[in-house]
């Protein structure tokens, strides 16, 4: 498998779709994604059905992590939010997020509690005390191929120009990747990259009604960006066909006039690889009664010596 780390080196933009369970995470990776990124938002939206506003704590993501990388070893990028907490509380995320199976964790400056970076009336701590945050997730993480990622949430409230210098400042106490949250127009994006991309790889965030507008991973790499991020698109696809598969069922009875637009049995157990499965159990079963089988084939001669 190849880290994040080589993947950004060689220097394609890296599109990393919004995944939340190792389902999503397994589509996306036979859709031949390189990277994913694991969101906190998808998270809540899907564990809680709440909104994105720092309900989700460390430790649900942690086994979310856990269970994604069980299924697919592809490079998984991990929302942390603030990282639940004080510096302290970022060494012990950054730890559990890594031993989990994160390729890359993603810190941001707001307060306790977060809430979605395209939301309004957000808040943000000192540029000092993220910036000892950062300090603190780049000491505890066990290897450089854990990448940091510092986000700043400090456009909505503290202007461009701020945003930059946070993000600057973060580069220096060590983050790996900036991420400048919701820059408003494609000329604060390039704004931010003439700024940053020669200091770090630069991360943006597509959120479809979001406050930045939408562009493809092409133009944002030709603006400078090394990772797009789609974080939510895939909650928002899937709520979308939940509750018109819901309004179906209610009103037919049936799902036959749903079925062109879902799995069978049959297709969705190819797809999760039911028929490998139960071989390789089939397989296990077999090894096992030849081992016995020789174990009792040893004994018997054993008893007549």
């Amino acid at each position: 498998m190849t880290s994040l780390k080589n993947h950004i080196a060689g220097g394609r933009t890296i599109v990393a779709p919004g995944v939340f369970d190792a389902l999503t995470a397994s589509i996306a990776t036979d859709a031949g994604f390189s990277a994913l990124y694991l969101s906190g938002a998808a998270i809540a939206y899907t564990l809680l059905g709440r909104p994105d506003i720092g309900l989700v704590s460390m430790t649900e993501v942690a086994d979310v992590i856990a269970l994604v990388r069980q299924r697919v070893e592809t490079p998984l990028i991990v929302d942390a939010d603030n990282g639940y907490g004080n510096a302290l509380n970022v060494q012990r995320t950054v730890k559990a997020f890594e031993r989990a199976g994160a390729s890359a964790i993603q810190l941001e400056d707001q307060t306790l509690p977060k809430r979605c970076g395209h939301l309004q009336d957000k808040r943000i701590v000192s540029a000092q005390e993220m910036a000892g945050k950062v300090k603190a997730a780049v000491d505890a993480r066990a290897s450089e191929d854990t990448l940091i990622i510092a986000r700043t949430d400090a456009v909505a409230i503290e202007g461009l120009e701020a945003a930059i210098d946070r993000a600057a400042l973060y580069a220096e106490a060590g983050a790996d990747i900036l991420f400048v949250e919701a820059p408003r127009s494609a000329e604060q994006l390039t704004a931010v990259s003439s700024a940053l991309a020669g200091r770090r790889p630069l991360l943006a965030n597509m959120v479809e009604g979001g406050n930045t507008p939408m562009f493809s991973a092409a133009e944002l790499g030709e603006m400078g960006y090394s990772i797009v991020i789609f974080p939510g698109g895939i909650v928002r696809a899937l709520a979308r066909t939940a509750q018109d598969y819901y309004a179906s069922l209610k009103e037919h009875g049936t799902n036959t006039p749903f079925s062109n637009r879902m799995f069978d049995f049959d297709r969705l157990n190819d797809l999760i690889g039911t028929p490998q499965m139960l071989d390789l159990g089939r397989r296990y079963e077999q090894s096992g009664t030849a081992a016995h089988s020789s174990s009792a084939e040893g004994n018997s001669k054993d008893d007549a010596a």
